[in-house]
């Protein structure tokens, strides 16, 4: 790399930055005209930016903003910084950033993008159309933002392209270093929290009648929707179709926080001497944390599904459904069905995260040409038919693990293992028996995302949380 522009050039254009932020012309650059100077370049955290930005060491009145001279001290200490970096992803050292070097940053840090993705990242920053990023491209680009490390990039590319590493619901989410220290992750976990357990309630109508169809449907009385919902109407009124809806939502909370600490734990121990984690390390930590987390919470699956078939005053309340069971089946009933539960996190996480891998890099290599972010519709509808894919490859032993999980409870119903089962239904009613209740499963696919999509991101408002 050559030597930079002359102290004079560089000053002045310090000068002509500190003018434009200056917005009310008094002098000082403070805390607001810095954010709204981040929120313009867009990308990053513009508040994280701007506080750290406007309160720098040897600063005497950080509440007051910066004078010209302390501003100047603060972009000189951000260029030494951003050379740094820029050298350290400037691997061939060729004075120039390009798609391959991208990618290998990615890469490093355990995140797989493609080609297309690498060059919308790049284009982005890139003024003279050589599709490369030399230095004055990349200092300009960054001067404003902390940056202290190649994952801060990293984390800044991924946050302001909207650039999706493959997260789903069976996989606990991915928190940056920044979030855990700041404690923005709690706020995404009880964001996220809250959007399930609105999103379960107001489909809970369409999960109990799923339920009550993968046990009481069969080929002889040719259960359906209509005749599920009437059945269910008529045994139990209006307020019965939310049976079970409860434990649903009290679930969401201790499985969220056990899988996100039991990934943070899998991921150290896999990761061992190495720094970063490749991605299909990661999907085998985001399932064993999947697995560990049902392990523990899979007594209220199974108290889910008997207090979903309860009949009229069969039960007073959770509790005494939980005495009942104890008293009647001992413990290993908490745990019946646990092994398809189990066996169906694998399938359905990895198809629904291939399919939906698949469908967006498609939709952004034909339709987007000049941005990385494909649009909240498009990934609405790429996470629908993914969820959709995954389902239909994992419902069977879906079905079997709620009519484990029920069996006991029902009359005359025999008491088989999980193999046992899987020839009784597949002999009795033939492959479309293993799908019974798939059809309100589908139902409730699209309002089931859109509203936690909805919610997720009003939650996100309220505490405070930056968006990607």
């Amino acid at each position: 790399m050559r030597g930079g522009p002359g102290d004079a050039e560089r000053r002045q254009r310090w000068g002509r930055l500190f003018e434009e932020l200056d917005s009310n012309k008094d002098g000082r650059v403070d805390v607001r005209e810095l954010r709204q100077g981040l929120a313009r370049l867009g990308g990053g955290d513009p508040d994280r930016d701007a506080q750290q930005g406007i309160s720098p060491e040897g600063d005497a009145d950080p509440g007051g903003g910066l004078d010209l001279e302390e501003f100047s001290r603060y972009l000189q200490e951000r260029e030494q910084r951003l050379l740094l970096l820029f050298h350290s992803l400037d691997r061939n050292q060729d004075g120039h950033i390009d798609v391959s070097e991208i990618q290998q940053s990615f890469r490093a840090l355990g995140i797989s993008i493609s080609l297309e993705q690498a060059e919308k990242i790049l284009h982005s920053m890139d003024r003279d159309g050589t599709m490369t990023i030399d230095w004055q491209e990349w200092r300009d680009h960054f001067l404003l933002h902390s940056l202290e490390n190649v994952e801060d990039v990293v984390y800044f590319w991924k946050h302001s392209t909207v650039l999706d590493i493959g997260e789903c619901l069976t996989v606990p989410d991915e928190f940056s270093e920044q979030e855990k220290l700041t404690g923005m992750w709690w706020k995404q976990l009880v964001a996220g929290a809250v959007a399930g357990a609105v999103s379960r309630t107001g489909t809970a109508p369409l999960d109990r009648l799923k339920v009550f169809m993968q046990v009481h449907a069969s080929k002889t009385n040719k259960l359906n929707i209509l005749g599920g919902l009437k059945s269910m109407i008529q045994e139990g009124g209006m307020r019965s179709l939310w049976r079970g809806n409860g434990i649903n939502v009290l679930k969401i909370a201790p499985e969220s926080a056990i899988k996100f600490m039991a990934y943070e734990q899998i991921k150290r121990a896999i990761r061992g001497q190495q720094e970063t984690l490749h991605v299909q390390e990661r999907f085998v930590a985001g399932s064993l944390a999947g697995a560990t987390a049902q392990t523990i919470i899979y007594p209220m699956e199974v108290l889910k599904t008997r207090l979903t078939l309860r009949r009229t005053g069969q039960y007073k309340g959770l509790l005494d459904c939980a005495w009942q069971i104890l008293e009647r089946e001992g413990p290993r009933a908490f745990y019946r069905g646990y092994l398809p539960n189990v066996l169906g996190i694998i399938p359905y996480a990895g198809i629904d995260l291939a399919v939906y891998e698949t469908l967006k890099n498609r939709w952004l290599q034909q339709y987007s040409h000049d941005s990385a972010d494909p649009g909240i519709p498009v990934l609405l509808a790429c996470g629908t038919v993914s969820s959709t894919c995954g389902q239909i490859a994992s419902y069977p032993l879906a079905l079997v693990r709620t009519r484990m999980q029920a069996q006991a409870s029902i009359e005359g119903a025999p008491q088989l293992s999980m193999l046992g089962l899987l020839r009784h239904i597949l002999s009795q009613e033939g492959v479309w028996g293993l799908y019974r209740g798939i059809a309100p499963n589908f139902m409730k696919v699209i309002p089931a995302v859109s509203i936690s999509y909805v919610v997720y991101e009003n939650m996100k408002q309220a505490l405070g949380v930056t968006s990607r």
